[in-house]
């Protein structure tokens, strides 16, 4: 069992940065490919970026390439989101999430949720 916790949303303007974090409770957080996903008002949630269990290995969505990044640390139980250049399009409800698939991208494919952190980009 996985339990996740995101924080550091907020409100940015176009331009700018923000980090978001996802603290995970349990012993397996390192054996699981952590993944965030986005949902934005009457849109489906799609996936952004992914990681391995061991970091090495990171994919993306092209919606966030070159301005994204993910990271993680196993010792923390913490995987990372830095977000630079946001757009207002990237305004969304942003979930982190745990999957046993590597390169896990369809969010059928992840076990377990947190419950979301609202990042507003305004123009």
């Amino acid at each position: 069992q996985v339990q996740l916790v995101e924080s550091g949303g907020g409100l940015v303007q176009a331009g700018g940065s923000l980090r978001l974090s996802c603290a995970a409770t349990g012993r397996t957080f390192s054996t699981y490919t952590m993944g965030w996903f986005r949902q934005a008002p009457g849109k489906e949630r799609e996936f952004v970026l992914g990681i391995s269990a061991s970091g090495i290995s990171t994919y993306y969505s092209d919606s966030v390439k070159g301005r994204f990044t993910i990271s993680r640390d196993n010792a923390k139980n913490t995987v990372y989101l830095q977000m630079n250049s946001l757009k207002p399009e990237d305004t969304a409800v942003y979930y982190c999430a745990a999957s046993r698939f590597l390169g896990a991208r369809h969010a059928s494919e992840y076990s377990y949720w947190g419950q979301g952190t609202q990042v507003t980009v305004s123009s």
